[in-house]
């Protein structure tokens, strides 16, 4: 974390020195996107900590934990499948569901699911795209993250 922050500083100095303006700018921009999401993002973070602190810690295990097996990766595919989370709280949540003692594998089987399978909203894009296409994009995509999963699973060694 302190070499991305140090790089973050550094690069800012460069773009300051290159560009004044547009630096001032972008900084500017960027401070006000982050006002706007901070509110839900902190939202959030308090919903998903009181849910964290109500469920026991062994039943969030059992479920989701690295015994959970096969049933970890179902539930937590589905759990992705059917949540309309944007990303910016998604990568939180998942920072949070690791340090909680959630897989990795797990974990990137639930954000890469939260990203690209929309069960919710299924019914739209096959009003758009046709329901073939619809639901083939949406098998297409759960396998993917399937493959995504145990390949997150394998380099950690945890497969």
């Amino acid at each position: 974390m302190k070499l991305l922050t140090n790089l973050t500083i550094f690069l800012l100095i460069i773009s300051f020195l290159v560009d004044r303006k547009k630096t001032t700018l972008g900084v500017k921009k960027g401070i006000m996107m982050f006002a706007k999401i901070f509110p839900s993002l902190i939202s959030v973070i308090i919903l998903v900590s009181i849910v964290l602190y109500l469920i026991p810690q062994n039943l969030l295990l059992h479920y989701l934990g690295s015994s959970s097996g096969i049933r970890g990766y179902l539930f937590a595919g589905l759990l992705g499948s059917i949540s309309l989370i944007p990303g910016f709280i998604a990568y939180p949540l998942a920072g949070i569901l690791v340090k909680s003692g959630v897989s990795y594998p797990v974990i990137a089987m639930f954000v890469t699911t939260l990203m690209m399978v929309g069960i919710v909203t299924l019914p739209l894009e096959a009003r758009y795209f046709g329901l073939k296409t619809a639901i083939l994009r949406n098998v297409l995509s759960f396998l993917g993250a399937v493959v995504v999963a145990l390949l997150i699973g394998l380099t950690w060694g945890l497969i």
